[in-house]
């Protein structure tokens, strides 16, 4: 499935642009006197890092575990005396022999009302015994339902979704991948809270099943606490959340509102995750209960789900820029998005440009004030999510060896960041899909034979080539 061609241009164009920018202020204070070239790092170390400290740390540390603020506004809430709501549990899977059955026990061990709750698993064109299991599977529950498309069907994910959103008829729809875990309980709490809150959609925070593997994997555990403690900062100083692909629960309705699942996307849940901001739909993250899956075991698996990640991240901006700017959003929203995005995107890049420019000139840095904040900050955020009391796999215990691991984990955004905005701006894009395949519980070590291809994403997934 390729992105239509003028889409492709005009990404491209803008990556380009913002390639220029970024490298333009990267390079820039080199060519001033010594006694100012360190100005605009330090200036920008101390606005983003004192935005960082006030919005999102600060505030984190005031909250208990499930104190998130509610939004100020009424989305379709529900008081206490109303029937559970329906609840539409939706997996995409194409060979997913290794963990297909024991996701069905997991769904099969919830504790929701009779007739309430539907498994819907999407079998994309799988060539192993997925098919098999699902139908044995199928004698066994009755709440289990299973479409089939074809291997050729287009648009990954996002079009097996797409596909089920159109047989769905519950108010609440929870994606999951087939490696998710889940407690007994999370939709006892999950829902009743989604209802009380108004919003749209939840995010479950992403607990890592296999932190204990490896310091990669341990790494990840400590990177998707960071990630949630964040979250939920900017969400409690009026910024905004995003979903995470893997545990989050979408109101049918909203998702209907804003024409479901974007296919011509490498991230269909930061896609939907601006959509739904520019809609005034309220994205809310809960800390516990947790959504586990398996973190990659490899180098390269992670360099491939990063890419697709970084790429997919930076093109919702693209796409949607001039909404973001409008008055659709408030004052807060925009400052969040600014700084999210000088911190996410625009650092990695500037400080590229600037040992380059160290290089080329053989002058001395000039953005190290800028990126050593940053990272700072994050090792703080790091430490403090990981002493968080949390639920489900214990986070990392949190020494000075671990904690610097987590601040050199984090290192690897900015080659990442870079590289993935070059081939943007320079490359023409095509949408390949990729199959990532899941261990399961039972393999301890990777197969070296699909290594590359892991992903804890754990669908078919799609990536961006050359071509």
């Amino acid at each position: 499935m390729a992105a239509g061609g003028s889409d492709s241009d005009r990404r491209r164009a803008k990556a380009a642009l913002f390639l220029a920018c970024c490298g333009l202020v990267g390079i820039a204070p080199h060519w001033l006197p010594p006694g100012r070239s360190l100005v605009p790092a330090i200036t920008l170390a101390t606005l983003l890092g004192g935005y960082s400290l006030r919005t999102v740390l600060l505030q984190a540390f005031r909250r208990g575990s499930n104190d998130t603020p509610q939004p100020d506004l009424s989305f379709s809430a529900v008081g206490s005396a109303a029937p559970p709501s329906a609840v539409d549990v939706v997996v995409a899977a194409r060979d997913e022999q290794a963990v297909i059955a024991r996701l069905v026990e997991r769904i099969a061990a919830l504790r929701w009302p009779e007739g309430q709750l539907t498994l819907w698993v999407v079998d994309d064109g799988s060539d192993d015994r997925t098919p098999e299991l699902l139908a044995e599977l199928q004698g066994r529950h009755p709440f289990l339902r299973v479409l089939r498309r074809s291997r050729e069907a287009g648009g990954g994910k996002s079009g097996a979704l797409n596909l089920v959103l159109q047989q769905l008829s519950g108010r609440w729809m929870l994606v999951l991948d087939a490696d998710a875990d889940l407690q007994s309980d999370v939709l006892e709490r999950l829902v009743p809270w989604a209802e009380a809150g108004g919003w749209a959609a939840v995010q479950l925070r992403k607990a890592v099943a296999n932190a204990q593997t490896n310091l990669l994997t341990s790494a990840q555990a400590m990177e998707m606490a960071f990630d949630a403690m964040i979250q939920e900062g900017r969400l409690a100083n009026g910024g905004v959340a995003e979903l995470r692909g893997n545990g989050q629960l979408l109101s049918r309705e909203a998702l209907l509102k804003v024409g479901g699942f974007n296919e011509d996307t490498v991230t269909d849940d930061l896609d939907l995750s601006f959509r739904f901001l520019l809609e005034g739909l309220p994205i809310g993250v809960l800390w516990d209960p947790p959504v586990q899956e398996e973190a990659v075991l490899t180098l390269p698996a992670l360099w491939r789900q990063r890419q697709r990640w970084a790429e997919g991240g930076l093109q919702r901006f693209f796409d949607y820029g001039p909404g973001l700017v409008s008055n659709r959003l408030g004052f807060s929203q925009k400052l969040d998005l600014t700084c999210f995005f000088l911190l996410q995107y625009v650092l990695p890049v500037v400080a590229s440009a600037d040992l380059l420019a160290t290089v080329l000139t053989r002058t001395a840095p000039t953005m190290w004030p800028f990126s050593i904040v940053a990272l700072a900050l994050s090792g703080l955020a790091i430490a403090t999510g990981c002493r968080r009391p949390s639920e489900g796999p214990p986070l990392p215990a949190m020494n000075p060896f671990s904690a610097g691991l987590g601040i050199l984990y984090l290192v690897h955004w900015f080659v990442v960041i870079p590289w993935v905005t070059l081939k943007m701006a320079l490359l023409p894009k095509r949408l390949v899909w990729v199959k990532t395949l899941h261990l399961g519980a039972e393999q301890a070590e990777p197969n070296p034979l699909e290594g590359a291809s892991e992903d804890p994403d754990g669908q078919t997934e799609l990536v961006s080539e050359a071509g």
